[in-house]
């Protein structure tokens, strides 16, 4: 086996321009500049968001009771979009690897290129812009997916065509 095939793969800074089509899964915790940075790079139509969502059912995007309605909804959107060719930013924490994974498959079935965007923001940065939220998520939730964030290497291995890091998150 050559050196080549045994090196770690590391992120890389995002494209100027993305493949059209792509399935974009933001990787990170609450509060580490994910949606933000989505809202900087992309039209508000490429941004599937389950908090959006649960804004649209319940009037609060908080509202975990709508969580299920919420994927169902996001379930339509990325098929859609997937299914047109679009390129779709799937913008929620994707910390678990199941959810990963169902992201992966859809992706897949609709013959399409899965890219993350790993946000490893440090805890303190998160715990900082997530007290100075409107609506906060626990600290201890905070830190319990800051701990949980997937390496770079477990994201490829998980079948990501490639990982990116976002640069600079500040608001």
């Amino acid at each position: 086996m050559s050196a080549a095939a045994t090196a770690p793969r590391t992120a890389t800074a995002p494209p100027e321009e993305w493949e059209p089509g792509s399935m974009i899964v933001l990787v990170g915790p609450p509060a580490s500049g994910k949606s933000t940075w989505t809202q900087a790079r992309f039209p508000a139509s490429a941004r599937v968001s389950l908090d959006a969502f649960r804004q649209l059912l319940t009037d609060d995007e908080a509202d975990q009771g709508a969580n299920e309605e919420a994927l169902d909804l996001r379930a339509r959107v990325l098929d859609g979009r997937l299914r047109r060719g679009r390129t779709t930013v799937c913008d929620s924490t994707s910390i678990e690897i199941a959810a990963r994974a169902g992201l992966l498959a859809r992706a897949r079935a609709y013959g399409r290129r899965a890219v993350a965007v790993r946000f490893d923001t440090p805890l303190e940065e998160c715990l900082a812009r997530n007290a100075a939220r409107e609506r906060t998520v626990r600290e201890g939730v905070v830190r319990a997916m800051q701990t949980a964030l997937p390496t770079v290497e477990e994201l490829y291995a998980e079948g990501f065509d490639a990982v990116h890091h976002p640069g600079d998150t500040a608001p």
